[in-house]
C-alpha cells in the first residue's frame, strides 16, 4: 500500500511525538534536548493548522511513517512570507521516497498559502538531509558555526532555502 499524506490531526500527536522523541534523544538532528509530549503536539498541530500553516503526516494506515510542518522562520510581520519547515521519518520509512513526497506536498501548501519561500535549518553533522534538501532544489544561503550544543560538543546549523 503507499502511503497517504494527509493533513495532521489530534489523534496522531503520540505517533508524532514517538517519531521526534527517537530523533531528539538519539541524534544531532535537532539541537533540543527537550522532549515532546502527546499533548503539546496535538496543540502545535492545532495551533499551526488554525494559522493557516501546514502540518502533514504520511500514513500506510497502520502506522504514522514521517511528518512535515511549517511555521514562521522569525517574528513579526516583515517575515509574514518566509517559513521554516520541519521534516522527519520514521526509521521504518527511509528510502522510499516518503520524505521527497512530504516536503513536495508541503510546499505546496506553503505556495498556495502565498508564502515566498521555505527555510530548512540542517544541523551541520547531517549530511543526509542537506543532500536532500540539495536534491530537492534548496540552496545553502548560510552556515551559523557552533550555534548548537548536544552530547556536550558544539554543533553548526545549516540554512537552506526554497524560493517557492
Amino acid at each position: 500500500m503507499t502511503p497517504e499524506i494527509r493533513p495532521a490531526k489530534a489523534a496522531d500527536a503520540a505517533a508524532i511525538a514517538a517519531i521526534w522523541n527517537k530523533i531528539i534523544v538519539e541524534t544531532t538532528v535537532t539541537f533540543t534536548t527537550i522532549e515532546k509530549t502527546p499533548e503539546a503536539v496535538a496543540e502545535d498541530i492545532a495551533a499551526r493548522q488554525a494559522a493557516g500553516q501546514g502540518y502533514l503526516v504520511a500514513s500506510d494506515g497502520a502506522q504514522l511513517l514521517g511528518l512535515a510542518c511549517y511555521g514562521p522562520f522569525r517574528g513579526g510581520p516583515g517575515y509574514r512570507f518566509a517559513m521554516e519547515h520541519t521534516i522527519y521519518l520514521s526509521e521504518a520509512a527511509k528510502g522510499q521516497g516518503l520524505g521527497r513526497r512530504l516536503i513536495t506536498a508541503l510546499e505546496e501548501h506553503a505556495r498556495a498559502a502565498g508564502h515566498s519561500c521555505l527555510i530548512g535549518a540542517v544541523s551541520g553533522e547531517n549530511t543526509a538531509a542537506q543532500a536532500f534538501h540539495s536534491r530537492m532544489g534548496y540552496v545553502e544561503v548560510g552556515r551559523l558555526p557552533r550555534v548548537g550544543h548536544k552530547f556536550g560538543r558544539f554543533l553548526d546549523m545549516v540554512l537552506m532555502q526554497k524560493l517557492l
